[in-house]
């Protein structure tokens, strides 16, 4: 009874085990697929990196699932190993006794039955001697089935021993294929995550010029103000308006037409970093004509850090709009313009984005949210 328990036991133990195998397979091969997704879209390398972990994580499990599979193949092998020299030697045994019948019954010839009851010596003994024969081919009959049974479990075993020397073979292919993957997949991690520390670096490194520029535009501005209420002093004029009044609150025309692609204020960025906007993105094709959204006085017209080419235009009354990301400047510094004239076009500077303008309005000085001066919403 152990016998035939123990097969069944390690039939179903592999099942199961080749049946986690696939599990952890099809699990691996969603993540390959959101891989695959993520490497077609703009992402983030640390997500990169997260996908590839799990995926080495998963064929790991696949290769533990691999080596507990072998384990119960090399169990059912001894099994059956065991089983076929079983079948073998008492094969042995039975063909032995059964050669040894087969000659005994011809060398007594074929009328031996037919003797051995003639001879009986009384009616009584005739039935003995029928039920010793009956008997004894009864044994016979079962010795031959004995042996076509031995014949067959013989059969079976040794081309069940072939399967599995098969699925062996085939396990430790696929381990060595699953360790291959793995080190491909450490590789690639190791590369995704250098690509990470390199972006951090570069982030960290735009976001410091940034923050120059930023600060480097504002001194400019002060300095322009500071130098307008000194020239205003000394020649006694009263303060000019703004030419943007309150009343455009809302209403100003767009400079350029675009989706917003940063918004005014603190963003915080897909790796977690944050950058501190003093004006807005507008994307647009690269080219396009940029226009003032106010008649007013260039007061720069330079490369400005970061923000690339750069015009500034003074408004009047301490206001200033600021066009950054320039391809090409078409006014000169202390030009006059008039609102919606053209002051240059759209470029790409910055290479985290892709063509825009960047657009400020400062206030006497500091900056405001763009957005609640345009027109409508984009």
């Amino acid at each position: 009874m152990d016998a035939q328990q123990q097969p069944q036991t390690t039939d179903a133990r592999l099942r199961a085990q080749r049946e986690e195998l696939e599990r952890v397979r099809r699990e691996r091969e969603e993540l390959q697929r959101r891989m695959a997704g993520l490497q077609r879209t703009a992402h983030n390398l640390t997500d990169e990196v997260q996908l590839l972990t799990r995926q080495r994580e998963a064929t790991r499990r696949v290769v533990q699932s691999l080596d507990r599979q072998l384990v119960a193949i090399t169990e059912e092998v001894k099994t059956t190993t065991t089983s076929l020299v079983r079948a073998e030697d008492e094969a042995a045994v039975k063909h032995a006794v059964l050669r040894k019948r087969v000659a005994d019954i011809y060398k007594r010839g074929p009328l031996f039955t037919a003797e051995v009851l003639l001879s009986a010596q009384s009616f009584g003994d005739l039935i003995a001697r029928y039920k010793y024969l009956h008997l004894l081919a009864q044994r016979d009959r079962a010795l031959v089935r004995r042996v076509d049974d031995l014949q067959r479990r013989i059969r079976d075993n040794r081309a069940q021993l072939v399967r599995l020397q098969g699925d062996v073979r085939q396990n430790m292919d696929d381990k060595a294929d699953e360790e291959r993957r793995i080190a491909g997949l450490q590789e690639r991690e190791r590369l995704a995550l250098r690509n990470v520390q390199a972006d951090t670096r570069r982030t960290r490194q735009r976001l410091d010029e940034l923050a120059r520029t930023a600060t480097r535009l504002t001194s400019v501005i002060e300095t322009f103000e500071a130098e307008r209420r000194r020239t205003a002093a000394r020649s006694g004029a009263t303060r000019a308006p703004s030419t943007i009044r309150t009343t455009d609150l809302g209403q100003l025309d767009w400079p350029v037409q675009g989706n917003i692609l940063y918004n005014f204020g603190r963003v915080v960025n897909p790796n977690n970093t944050t950058t501190r906007w003093n004006g807005i993105g507008i994307a647009a094709a690269d080219g396009t004509a940029v226009k003032s959204v106010s008649s007013g006085t260039v007061v720069l017209a330079d490369v400005m850090g970061t923000y690339g080419n750069t015009v500034i235009v003074e408004h009047g009354g301490g206001d200033y709009s600021v066009y950054g990301s320039l391809r090409r400047m078409n006014v000169a510094k202390g030009a006059r313009v008039t609102k919606g004239q053209v002051i240059g076009t759209v470029g790409a500077t910055d290479p985290s984005f892709p063509p825009h303008l960047h657009f400020e309005i400062r206030r006497g000085g500091p900056a405001v949210n763009p957005l609640t001066w345009l027109r409508g919403s984009r």
